[in-house]
């Protein structure tokens, strides 16, 4: 579609193309969903209940870690101290499909990219297309990146601080299938969005809405909204928010750099 084309569609118009893409997008997620609901074996069972394994990854490099300086830590232990239950009859179907839908959506992220790009990209000048290139790539590395930060780092750093916590012995853990799900997809999926922010500053220093100056004036200000986030999606530990605090915070020194970046180019 042109610009001549674009800049004669009406409001609603725009809405109808608008809508299109938003339901090209939910077909792409729901079929991505089906194949992961039929891959019941990888999906669920070793990347959903992989951060309850105590041989995955970051317990092991943790533990070793731990050991190398003679700390005690739960990271060495061989089991959590909770068993997850399903209250209902239909709680684990609910867990698979929802599971499925989640993994969908991550994996069909960049064609979401792809439908929101064509959808923005006939009402820019060529000048503003050439140096948008690399945009869907650039946006789906920042996510998948994000994703795994957040299920590789942030979900068994909690759940390992929250498995093994105990306020008295006589108390049982038994969390329901719907809370461990969720506890782990939305820090997965909150991080891959959360590292989209270099992106984001880039369009918001093209329509003029941040500059390189106010990013630096109101620095102190990200950082307290950085640690807000940090403290709702980990544990009430430092040395957990300090592990999501800091990448974010190099994200926002190079989304200044990015910003000074198109200030500059839009100046010449």
């Amino acid at each position: 579609m042109s610009n001549n084309q674009v800049d004669n569609m009406s409001f609603l118009e725009h809405l109808e193309e608008l809508r299109w893409h938003i339901l090209r997008s939910m077909f792409a997620i729901i079929v991505t969903g089906i194949a992961c609901f039929i891959m019941k074996d990888f999906i669920v069972d070793t990347i959903l209940f992989g951060p309850m394994d105590p041989s995955f990854p970051t317990y092991e490099f943790l533990c070793k870690a731990a050991r190398s300086i003679g700390v005690e830590t739960n990271f060495c232990g061989d089991k959590f101290n909770f068993t997850i239950i399903s209250e209902t009859l239909m709680g684990q179907f609910s867990a698979h499909f929802w599971s499925s839908i989640y993994a969908g959506f991550i994996i069909s992220f960049p064609y979401v990219l792809y439908e929101f790009w064509r959808f923005i990209s006939p009402g820019l000048l060529q000048n503003e297309k050439n140096n948008s290139k690399g945009f869907i790539f650039i946006c789906s590395f920042l996510f998948f990146l994000g994703v795994l930060f957040g299920y590789y780092i942030i979900v068994p750093i909690s759940l390992n601080f929250f498995g093994n916590y105990e306020l008295y012995s006589g108390i049982d853990n038994l969390p329901k299938i719907s809370d461990y799900l969720g506890f782990v997809t939305a820090p997965s999926i909150a991080c891959g969005i959360m590292f989209e922010l270099p992106i984001i500053i880039f369009f918001l220093t093209r329509i003029g809405v941040v500059t390189p100056k106010s990013l630096i004036k109101y620095r102190k200000y990200a950082i307290l909204i950085v640690l807000i986030i940090a403290a709702i999606i980990t544990p009430p530990d430092v040395f957990s928010q300090i592990i999501v605090a800091v990448p974010v915070m190099i994200l926002y020194q190079i989304s200044i750099f990015i910003s000074r970046l198109v200030l500059k180019k839009q100046n010449k």
